[in-house]
């Protein structure tokens, strides 16, 4: 689909759309997802790891991929870099929903933490990747192999600390225990449950072609870099379920899944990139800018901040969120500025 003859308030008004549909139908996915991981038996933090974070993580990894097919490799880069902080970001704004106190303090465990240290581990593979010389086997970068390998690697390890931890947090008057999200399609049948999933992931994954569609007439219209419009436009509409997913369970109390949805589901923007270089020609890590690099950068650096809140756990702090949501937010909106700079 070729878009790059229509005007820009045309190509706005479609990518518009796309990110609506991606919204909706995601965050129906997500509950649905939510639903078969609880029925599966797999355990929470693998099945949700697996169902939830793939589920509303779809439209970002269709966007990465069909960009990456089509040649244009710092979208690809640019969407997945901009969902990681984007999403991050989405934490701290689910904490300005949930009153009680900070989102950081009440949502503390030895799962969230680890999910966070994995993603830190994750991403340090592309960018080493960025920094050494492109060899490729096959046509694929051999950390495109590698990723995949450390978050499964990852999940089991998470398995394991979830049923089996050395340490937990002090438990206090706000304190929230690790709860899956209310089955709110207790009435289907499982064939039933896995024949939305399919719909509603069929309807994200032709939303997130579209956003990379007209993401690529974006960049031709307006004149923006690739990496800008990626990480700007696309990450943030393709990261859009994830935001309305945190925000309806930190309002049914459920603030573990909130921060463990978004901070595990972060580990599939990474591979986002891996899953992009197997339709990249060459390595796609070769494609990444300094300002991807940064980009980069500062989500692990946002995600850092959050596993010191998690630490600290601070009940209160300026505007009735934790001192890590305030540093988020701008380090967030500092990485936007230096990618439209």
């Amino acid at each position: 689909m070729d878009l790059s003859g229509l005007s820009l308030w045309a190509v706005a008004g479609i990518f518009a759309m796309a990110a609506a549909a991606i919204m909706l139908a995601g965050v129906r996915l997500a509950h649905v997802a939510d639903a078969l991981a609880d029925r599966t038996g797999m355990g929470e933090v693998v099945a949700g790891a697996l169902f939830v974070g793939a589920a509303t993580s779809l439209p970002g990894a269709i966007t990465s991929i069909s960009t990456a097919a089509q040649g244009a490799s710092g979208l690809a880069v640019g969407n997945a870099l901009g969902g990681l902080t984007a999403q991050t970001a989405f934490i701290a704004v689910a904490d300005l929903f949930y009153r009680r106190a900070n989102l950081e303090h009440a949502a503390a465990s030895v799962t969230g933490l680890a999910q966070g240290v994995l993603l830190v581990v994750l991403l340090s593979i592309p960018l080493i990747a960025s920094a050494e010389p492109q060899i490729t086997i096959w046509g694929v970068h051999p950390a495109s192999l590698l990723i995949p390998v450390g978050y499964a690697f990852g999940l089991r390890l998470l398995s394991r600390i979830h049923d089996d931890p050395m340490w937990h947090p002090v438990q206090t008057d706000e304190t929230r225990e690790e709860v899956s999200e209310p089955d709110r399609e207790g009435g289907r049948s499982d064939s039933g449950l896995w024949l939305r999933f399919a719909l509603y992931a069929g309807v994200t994954a032709v939303a997130g072609w579209v956003i990379g569609e007209a993401s690529l007439a974006l960049v031709g219209l307006t004149g923006m870099g690739e990496s800008a419009v990626g990480t700007v436009f696309a990450g943030v509409a393709n990261s859009l379920p994830e935001l309305v997913t945190a925000i309806a369970a930190v309002r049914i109390g459920a603030v573990s899944l909130a921060v463990g949805d978004v901070i595990g589901g972060n580990a599939f923007e990474v591979m986002f990139l891996s899953a992009a270089d197997f339709f990249d020609e060459g390595s796609i890590y070769g494609a990444l800018t300094p300002a991807d690099r940064t980009t980069a950068l500062i989500a692990m650096l946002m995600t850092g901040v959050l596993l010191l809140g998690m630490l600290r756990r601070e009940k209160t702090g300026p505007v009735r969120i934790g001192f890590e949501s305030v540093l988020v937010l701008g380090l967030y909106a500092g990485s936007v500025a230096l990618v439209l700079l």
